[in-house]
């Protein structure tokens, strides 16, 4: 039997400084505050939710753990489409944050190399794609940017031909 599942329930993060990272999450991406978690009356962490369709996160106290997995890219978060994508990163843009720029990826377009205060990598992937994919004959990838920029090549190369 295969079980059945319902996506991505939450995220979760650990944080060296809570204020500074529901601000951060906040400002740039529009989550908003919506359970605190205390212990002993000390506000350990905090479940997040987006206004618009962005999965739950919670960020939990723990600088540590935050500071042992900076760098690292957990998840990426679904993003609609191209043009919505290209919108994400030049609001970041427009708020001085640095990112890798949109770029054609495997399957869709990314926004890799957002960083949250704690050095987390937050990646956004489109939701939209430019290639199918099959689990019955799965796409094998041995160099993923070389081969994204090979598919791009294709993909224009289509695109031009059936424009004109």
């Amino acid at each position: 039997m295969i079980p059945k599942l319902a996506g991505v329930h939450h995220l979760k993060l650990p944080v060296s400084d809570l204020d500074r990272s529901i601000q951060w999450y906040g400002t740039r991406l529009g989550y908003q505050v919506v359970i605190e978690f205390r212990n002993n009356g000390r506000r350990t962490g905090v479940a997040m939710t987006h206004p618009d369709g962005g999965p739950d996160l919670a960020l939990n106290l723990n600088p540590d753990r935050a500071k042992a997995s900076a760098g690292f890219d957990y998840f990426s978060i679904g993003v609609p489409d191209r043009e919505r994508i290209e919108a994400l990163a030049a609001h970041l843009s427009g708020l001085g944050e640095a990112h890798g720029g949109v770029h054609f990826a495997t399957i869709g377009w990314i926004l890799p190399m957002v960083h949250d205060p704690d050095g987390h990598e937050v990646r956004f992937y489109s939701i939209e794609s430019h290639t199918e994919i099959d689990p019955a004959a799965p796409l094998v990838i041995d160099d993923a940017i070389a081969t994204a920029r090979a598919r791009e090549e294709q993909w224009r190369t289509d695109r031009a031909a059936s424009a004109g």
